[in-house]
């Protein structure tokens, strides 16, 4: 069994990525970040919808289209693929702990 608030690197100097299970359709991944935001040019676009749970911390997403996302604990987004977005800001006082689902 996992649990999503252990083993979380003591580094974060780098955002922490891992997959906790993964198939040819869907792969669900843990992400934990710590005051990283995305590079300051360009947006993610991405092939696959992305459903995204925050579980602790806060982070606030932009979209190319102007509109923002603030993220508390409980919140959840859907990301429909090649919606261009970045991550903003996140909490640099605390772990930020995603859920992120990737799916077609």
């Amino acid at each position: 069994m996992n649990k999503l608030f252990d083993d979380i690197p003591a580094d974060l100097s780098e955002e922490f990525f891992e997959t906790l299970a993964s198939s040819k359709y869907v792969q669900i991944e843990r992400i934990v970040s710590k005051g990283h935001v995305s590079p300051r040019v360009g947006w993610y676009d991405q092939e696959r919808h992305e459903f995204v749970v925050l579980l602790r911390g806060a982070a606030r997403l932009e979209f190319e289209d102007g509109s923002v996302s603030e993220l508390a604990p409980g919140d959840s987004l859907n990301i429909v693929a090649h919606r261009k977005h970045r991550v903003a800001w996140t909490d640099k006082t605390m772990e930020t702990v995603w859920l992120a689902v990737h799916y077609e």
